[in-house]
C-alpha cells in the first residue's frame, strides 16, 4: 500500500509541475552567454579582444660564420655563401628569402637548383615536370616549410610569389623585384653559374651556397670556386666562406669532415 500511495504521489507531483526545471537550483555552473563572453580580455582591456596571435619564427647567428652571413645578405645584393655541410648556407638564405618577402621588401622568392644526381643514376622518373623534379628539389621544399606553413607555401606558390625551378629554365629572364637563391652551386659549370648570376635585376637581393670540395660534377667542371676567387676583388659583391667551426648539424659532422 505503501509503494502504490509512493507511486501516485510522484504522478500526481508530475502532473502539478513540482519538478519543473525553474523551481529548484541543481547547484551546476552555467555557461556565460556569449554576449558577456566576447567583453573579456587577458589584457584587462575590453578594447583588445581581436589581438593579433600570430608567430613568427626568427633566426639567430649560431656562430660566427652564420652572423657574418646574415649581415652581408642585409648588406649586399649579391652574395657567396660557401662552406662545409651542415653550416646552414641554404637554410640562412630560405630564411632571409622569406623574411624579405613577408616585409615586403621584395615582390617574389626564386630558389634554383642544379638537377645533378650524386653519384647514381635514377633513371626516367614518372610524372610531369614538376614531379620529376620534386627529389632534386626537395631540400628547398623543406627549407621553406620550416619558415612557413605548407598551406602558406602552397597559396604562395600558387600565386607565383614563390618558384623553384632548376638551374635549366633561367636562361634569358630577368628576375627584378626579387630574392634569388641559388643551392647546391658546386654543381654548376662556370658557364652555367655566368648565366644565373646575370639574371640578377634591380631591387633584387641574389644568394650562391655551395661547397667546392663537395662538387658531384667530374674534377675541374664545377665553376664555384673560380667565381668565388673572382668575385672577392669585387667590393659590391659578400663572399662568406663558412668553416668546420661553424657547423651546426651533429658534432660528428665537424668531425668526419675534418678526416674525409
Amino acid at each position: 500500500m505503501e509503494a502504490y500511495m509512493t507511486k501516485r504521489a510522484l504522478k500526481r507531483t508530475v502532473r502539478e509541475g513540482a519538478n519543473d526545471a525553474g523551481h529548484y537550483d541543481d547547484g551546476k555552473v552555467r555557461r556565460l552567454p556569449v554576449e558577456h563572453r566576447s567583453a573579456w580580455s587577458p589584457l584587462g582591456n575590453p578594447g583588445h579582444e581581436d589581438r593579433d596571435q600570430s608567430y613568427l619564427k626568427t633566426i639567430k647567428p649560431k656562430s660566427p660564420g652564420q652572423a657574418s652571413l646574415m649581415e652581408a645578405i642585409d648588406d649586399k645584393n649579391l652574395i657567396m655563401a660557401l662552406g662545409p655541410a651542415g653550416t646552414g648556407k641554404t637554410y640562412i638564405a630560405i630564411a632571409k628569402a622569406v623574411e624579405a618577402l613577408e616585409a615586403g621588401k621584395v615582390g617574389r622568392i626564386v630558389l634554383s637548383r642544379p638537377a645533378v644526381e650524386a653519384g647514381e643514376s635514377l633513371g626516367y622518373l614518372p610524372g610531369d615536370m614538376e614531379e620529376k623534379l620534386a627529389p632534386y628539389l626537395r631540400p628547398l621544399y623543406d627549407a621553406m616549410s620550416d619558415r612557413l606553413s605548407v598551406k602558406r607555401m602552397r597559396a604562395l606558390m600558387a600565386e607565383g610569389a614563390i618558384e623553384i625551378a632548376p638551374v635549366g629554365f633561367m636562361r634569358g629572364r630577368t628576375l627584378n623585384n626579387a630574392f634569388v637563391v641559388i643551392d647546391e652551386a658546386q654543381n654548376c659549370t662556370y658557364m652555367q653559374l655566368k648565366m644565373l648570376l646575370t639574371r640578377l635585376g634591380w631591387n633584387s637581393t641574389m644568394v650562391v651556397t655551395g661547397d667546392p670540395n663537395q662538387s658531384d660534377l667530374l674534377p675541374g667542371i664545377s665553376g664555384l670556386g673560380d667565381v668565388a676567387e673572382k668575385f672577392e676583388a669585387l667590393e659590391n659583391i659578400a663572399v662568406v666562406r663558412l668553416a668546420d667551426r661553424d657547423i651546426v648539424r651533429h658534432p660528428l659532422v665537424a668531425e668526419m669532415l675534418g678526416v674525409l
